[in-house]
């Protein structure tokens, strides 16, 4: 067996602030249900959305370096805020890496048909206008409108996501009126935790506004990613999801059935990131 062979073994990294990153973990069990995943969510920091960005490299580099103790064939930040304010490419050279960032950016250019996108997102990512300048780079002349929401994230956590919850339809409207009001067509959910909204955003954005979620863009990412360098796991077992945080294993546990659909309960470990 040579090393290519034995490196397709090895498991995809994925970390986050928290919980949200468990959407691009879905989408990773969904599109390669052989891969195995190793998640590492910092629980004990979050949010990462308020911090300096000083601070969000500093996390987001020990949050790498944890995930390269594993055998690890890549790495995805799939956190909407480290994505948006690092410069991702210089975090990682040496296997495969991406952020949220652009593969939500490039299915949004594609699918816009009137060049009006509107972004939504925690207030270090609308505030970094990272979206807007990845968007002119790809359809210079489209009109970008952002908005910060940042209430979304914990009534995500709380379980404020039922289409039905009038909570949660108050403050969505409040978000996206402002945007609904500029005629996008597009809408990304930047930040990882929005997924779990999207019934209720898409009732009030309505049905010709297409949702792009950066946790579903980046697992299609990565899977061409890993085609492309024959680093797809091609055996014909089921790939295994292991879990670490950096805070209360039972409160992931709760959070994490709600983002994945089924119960995590014995393969989710605390450790010390420092």
């Amino acid at each position: 067996m040579n090393d290519m062979e034995k490196m397709s073994d090895f498991a995809i990294g994925v970390f986050d602030s928290g919980v949200g990153g468990l959407t691009t973990v879905k989408e990773l069990n969904r599109i390669l249900p052989n891969e195995d995943i190793i998640y590492f969510g910092d629980t004990a920091r979050i949010p990462y959305g308020s911090r300096s960005k000083e601070t969000i490299l500093k996390y987001a580099n020990e949050d790498i370096n944890f995930l390269r103790q594993h055998g690890i064939k890549m790495i995805i930040a799939a956190c909407g805020t480290v994505s948006s304010v690092i410069n991702t490419k210089k975090l990682v050279d040496d296997i495969p890496f991406t952020g949220v960032l652009l593969p939500a950016v490039q299915a949004a250019c594609s699918a816009t048909v009137n060049g009006k996108i509107g972004v939504i997102g925690t207030q270090a990512t609308i505030k970094s206008g990272s979206y807007g300048r990845a968007i002119k780079t790809i359809r210079p002349n489209t009109f970008v409108v952002g908005k910060a929401c940042p209430l979304f994230v914990p009534l995500v956590e709380n379980g404020y996501t039922d289409r039905g919850n009038k909570v949660a339809r108050i403050v969505a409207e409040e978000y996206l009126e402002p945007i609904k009001n500029e005629g996008v067509d597009t809408l990304i959910l930047g930040c990882t935790h929005y997924p779990l909204l999207k019934d209720i955003i898409a009732d009030i954005m309505g049905e010709e506004v297409t949702l792009i979620s950066p946790g579903e863009e980046a697992a299609k990412f990565a899977n061409l990613c890993l085609l492309e360098q024959n680093l797809l796991n091609t055996s014909n077992k089921i790939g295994k999801n292991t879990f670490y945080v950096s805070d209360s294993v039972e409160m992931f546990e709760e959070n994490a059935k709600q983002f994945l659909g089924h119960d995590v309960h014995g393969n989710v470990f605390k450790v010390d990131i420092n």
